[in-house]
């Protein structure tokens, strides 16, 4: 998403490589409200997804990256023409990570509701770029797969997640795909919070730097 340009007396600065005017980033996932509140003012969908939840989540209405790695791998192993590997606890770590507005560690309903409707979104650019057929996306279709989702990357970031994301021949599983929009997503977010000239350069200190990328 960014690099650092320069690191002085414990200043970074923090320079964007997605243009700014160009990537919309998804709603953050709305603030925790009491659960009768919330049941009253949910429409039938909302109640139908809360009670899947419910059963999903378990008795405490959270769902931990044990859990996420759980219900993520039970889903996609249905569905035979994404090729994964399984989402891995570390991923699963991840994603909890950075959609963990409230710090707990674990996912509550509005946050996994949000991560599950971006997954779903994803899957279809997914699918729909997948364009031989082979269950992966190849290194020539992932730049438009990338924009697509809402990243119009340059070259040197789209470098960068082709080695930390694919394999050795240049392909994206389902799992990784997943894993990095939902990370580029969340960091995002982040930075055009913090860019509030939307100049695509922000100015953090070490410990705000720390805070938001290790996390994640």
């Amino acid at each position: 998403m960014f690099v650092a340009r320069a690191l002085f007396k414990g200043v970074i600065d923090v320079v964007s490589n997605i243009d700014p005017a160009q990537f919309v980033p998804s709603d953050p996932p709305p603030p925790r409200r009491p659960l009768a509140y919330a049941e009253q003012h949910e429409n039938d969908e909302e109640k139908q997804f809360r009670r899947v939840f419910q059963q999903l989540a378990g008795d405490d209405l959270e769902v931990s990256p044990t859990e996420l790695k759980d219900i993520l791998n039970k889903i996609i192993g249905k569905h035979g023409d994404l090729k994964t590997d399984g989402f891995s606890i570390e991923s699963c770590r991840s994603m909890v990570a950075v959609m963990d507005s409230d710090s707990t560690g674990k996912l509550g309903f509005h946050e996994f509701k949000h991560l599950w409707n971006n997954i779903k979104k994803w899957q279809g650019v997914y699918k729909s770029h997948d364009r031989d057929g082979s269950g992966v996306i190849g290194e020539d279709e992932l730049p438009q797969a990338f924009q697509a989702a809402g990243f119009p990357l340059n070259d040197q970031l789209f470098k960068m997640i082709i080695r930390r994301y694919s394999d050795e021949n240049g392909n994206m599983d389902f799992d990784n795909y997943i894993g990095c929009l939902v990370r580029l997503d969340a960091m995002c977010r982040s930075f055009k919070t913090l860019d509030k000239d939307n100049n695509g350069t922000i100015k953090v200190n070490v410990q705000e730097w720390l805070q938001l990328t290790m996390y994640s």
